[in-house]
């Protein structure tokens, strides 16, 4: 049985495909490449992938639009490669789904400290609690199914989350009604340690409110401690 992570890596530059292609497997992964976004969802159906770098400029269906759609139906991790000149690219990124972001140019070997500790947060979530029994986590009308990944919504319809909004929501579920700097929430939710200045945080928790809170504009769930950080005001209960 095959047992290293499956990478699928999204570029039209081949050169710069193969050399990845290499370095990975060289590190011990299985590595698959596409071209654009249609040799990325055939190869998402073909093959069970653990995580996909993707490229924002390819020609066709851009980086950007393929990360939404593949958002809708798949929370598979995912580092989107950005265009060094344009620091937007991160924020846009991030908003979409993205779990994580690297410029180009880029260090091969920070790409790969990237990946490791991605697919170690997405590991380590525990997806079954003792007894074959599925934990899950109710606030707020809310049940989020921590084995399974996935976040009910008080009717009853699923939500999709990325990998770093389900991430971001479990931290929070954890550590209820507790204020959380942003440093926190980077090495809850993140796993990597504090970077200075960084506001991905900001943009995760904009992205889940969106998704959970009736009025994103006035939080209720998700609160905004002035100068401190973000707070989860609703119970949390255990099942």
């Amino acid at each position: 049985m095959e047992t290293n992570p499956h990478i699928l890596i999204v570029d039209d530059d081949r050169e710069l495909r193969d050399l990845l292609s290499r370095f990975l497997t060289a590190n011990g992964f299985r590595v698959t490449v596409a071209r654009d976004a249609r040799e990325m969802s055939k190869a998402l159906e073909d093959a069970a992938i653990d995580l996909v770098v993707l490229d924002v400029m390819m020609p066709g269906k851009d980086g950007f639009t393929a990360c939404r759609e593949l958002r809708a139906t798949n929370d598979v991790p995912l580092i989107m490669l950005t265009a060094v000149s344009d620091p937007t690219d991160r924020i846009v990124g991030l908003e979409l789904g993205a779990d994580d972001y690297l410029p180009k140019p880029f260090n091969s070997r920070e790409l790969l400290a990237r990946m490791r500790a991605l697919l170690r947060r997405t590991a380590t979530t525990p997806r079954r609690v003792a007894g074959g029994t599925t934990q899950t986590l109710q606030f707020a009308g809310w049940t989020l199914d921590v084995g399974r990944r996935c976040l009910l919504s008080p009717e009853g319809t699923m939500v999709t989350l990325s990998t770093g909004e389900f991430d971001l929501l479990l931290a929070f579920l954890e550590h209820p009604q507790r204020t959380l700097t942003r440093d926190q929430l980077l090495d809850l939710a993140r796993g990597r340690s504090p970077v200075p200045f960084d506001r991905s945080i900001d943009v995760q928790v904009s992205r889940l409110r969106r998704k959970i809170e009736a009025d994103p504009r006035s939080p209720q769930i998700i609160a905004t401690v002035r100068g401190d950080g973000y707070m989860l005001a609703a119970n949390v209960v255990r099942t």
